[in-house]
């Protein structure tokens, strides 16, 4: 599924969380994202972004998620349907937003709680958003570098990163 398919899905997920642990699953589902998306991009990412993209596959996977994790209570990973990213730009943006509604939901759940366990799991999520947040920012910044620095008129290389493997199979 498409980075921004993922993104919205999440997006949506979080909104409707009410219960502490439902928005701390969402939490790690949209830092899982991160991490994948991240992880994408350094593969087969603009050469510019693959270090910052590499960044923010290393902050997505800091949290351990074994099989106690809460975010497995909402079935699983949503980041393991990740086949690629259609819009670049559009990815980031819109997962710099979740990101940001992630690090809102969470201040409330740690504001609201009384369980020493989850007041600190939510001040790590807190951390790990932030972090990937700013990894996002910047890589936007690149974007925006790489795209001015084209003479006016050249052909814009196509927005989309997908695996080569993939369009090869898919060209068969």
């Amino acid at each position: 599924m498409d980075a921004e398919r993922l993104i919205a899905t999440s997006r949506r997920a979080l909104a409707e969380s009410r219960a502490a642990l439902d928005i701390v699953a969402e939490a790690w589902q949209a830092q899982s994202l991160a991490q994948a998306i991240g992880g994408h991009l350094a593969l087969v990412g603009p050469p510019e972004l693959r270090g910052d993209a590499d960044g923010l596959s290393e902050i997505g996977g800091r949290g351990f998620i074994g099989p106690g994790h809460p975010a497995l209570r909402v079935g699983g990973m949503r980041a393991a349907q990740l086949t690629g990213v259609a819009d670049l730009r559009g990815a980031l943006l819109e997962l710099g937003v979740l990101l940001g509604e992630v690090g809102i939901a969470l201040v409330g759940v740690a504001c609201a709680t009384d369980e020493e366990g989850l007041y600190w799991q939510s001040i790590e999520a807190i951390d790990a958003a932030d972090e990937s947040s700013d990894r996002v920012r910047v890589m936007l910044r690149r974007l925006t570098v790489r795209e001015r620095s084209r003479p006016p008129g050249a052909d814009r290389e196509r927005s989309s990163v997908t695996d080569p493997a993939d369009s090869a199979a898919k060209s068969s």
